[in-house]
C-alpha cells in the first residue's frame, strides 16, 4: 500500500491510494487535472473516487475528474459531493485493487456527511485513516453542522482505532494546531516536538498515528487536568465545546 499525498488550493491535502495491484482510489480530488496527472507519472489505474466530505475544497473537483476518468466508483456519506454514484454509511466497506480493504466510520460534525476511510492493506498489515476535516493532527474540524457532543463521539471512536494507525487528513494545519495545543498543555513534550517538526516539514500528514494522536491532540485528551484547568469545565462534551470556541478566537 502506498499513499501518496498531493497538494490542492494553499493547504489542501488529496491523495493517491496506491495498491500493490497498481490498481488506486483518489481521496478528495480537488485539483482534477494535477491528480490525474499524478496517476498517470505513477503508471496506476484509478478504479475508484472518494470523498470525505462535500464541501467545495474537497468534492469540487469530482465532476472534472469523473469525466477525466469514466465509469468510476464513487464513495461518499451523501449525495452533496458531485458525482457521488456510492453513498456510504457507518460500517460499510470496499476494496482497492487486490489487497487494500476500507471500512467507513461516520463521523458527523463538521458536516453532517463526513465519513472517515480506514484503509488496512492485508497483505503487509499497513493502516491508515483519512480523515478529511474530521480529525487533524493536533486538532479537529470546526463544527459547521454539528455539535460538540458529535465532534466527541467522532474523536473517541477514531481513538479506538489501533495505534499504529498513519493518519491522512484534510489540511496541513499542523503548525497552528500544535500551537493551540501548547496554550493548553504548556509541558506536554510531544507537542513541542510535533510543532519543531511542522515548522520544518510543509507536508507533515501521513507521519503520525492514532497513537500519537492520543499523546498530543487535545481534543482527544478532554480528561486531561490541563483541559479542565483551561477551560474551566469538568463535562469531556464541555471542555470540547470551549477548546473548539478558543481555537477559532485564535
Amino acid at each position: 500500500m502506498k499513499v501518496i499525498p498531493i497538494q490542492a488550493r494553499s493547504d489542501n491535502w488529496m491523495y493517491l491510494l496506491i495498491d500493490s495491484s497498481k490498481q488506486a482510489a483518489v481521496v478528495d480530488p480537488y485539483d482534477a487535472s494535477k491528480i490525474s496527472n499524478a496517476a498517470k507519472e505513477y503508471g496506476v489505474e484509478v478504479t475508484s473516487l472518494i470523498t470525505t466530505h462535500h464541501h467545495n475544497d474537497h468534492s469540487g473537483g469530482n465532476s472534472k475528474f469523473l469525466s477525466l476518468h469514466p465509469g468510476l466508483k464513487a464513495y461518499a456519506g451523501s449525495n452533496q459531493s458531485p458525482g457521488t454514484n456510492v453513498i456510504v454509511k457507518e460500517g460499510d466497506s470496499f476494496k482497492i485493487g487486490q489487497d487494500i480493504n476500507v471500512k467507513c466510520y461516520h463521523t458527523p460534525c463538521h458536516t453532517q456527511d463526513s465519513i472517515c476511510f480506514y484503509v488496512e492493506d492485508k497483505k503487509t498489515g499497513e493502516k491508515g485513516i483519512f480523515t478529511g476535516d474530521t480529525l487533524f493532527l493536533a486538532g479537529c474540524g470546526r463544527f459547521f453542522e454539528g455539535t460538540p457532543e458529535e465532534m466527541h463521539a467522532a474523536l473517541t471512536k477514531l481513538s479506538k482505532l489501533p495505534d499504529d494507525t498513519l493518519v491522512f487528513n484534510g489540511h496541513e494545519y499542523t503548525k497552528g494546531s500544535a500551537k493551540f495545543g501548547l496554550t493548553v498543555e504548556p509541558d506536554n513534550e510531544a507537542l513541542k516536538g510535533l510543532l519543531k517538526k511542522a515548522e520544518n516539514d510543509n507536508c507533515t500528514t501521513g507521519k503520525s498515528t492514532i497513537g500519537d494522536e492520543k499523546g498530543w491532540n487535545v481534543f482527544m485528551r478532554l480528561d486531561r487536568p490541563e483541559a479542565q484547568k483551561a477551560t474551566g469545565e469538568s463535562d469531556p462534551v464541555k471542555i470540547m465545546g470551549k477548546l473548539r470556541e478558543m481555537k477559532n478566537a485564535m
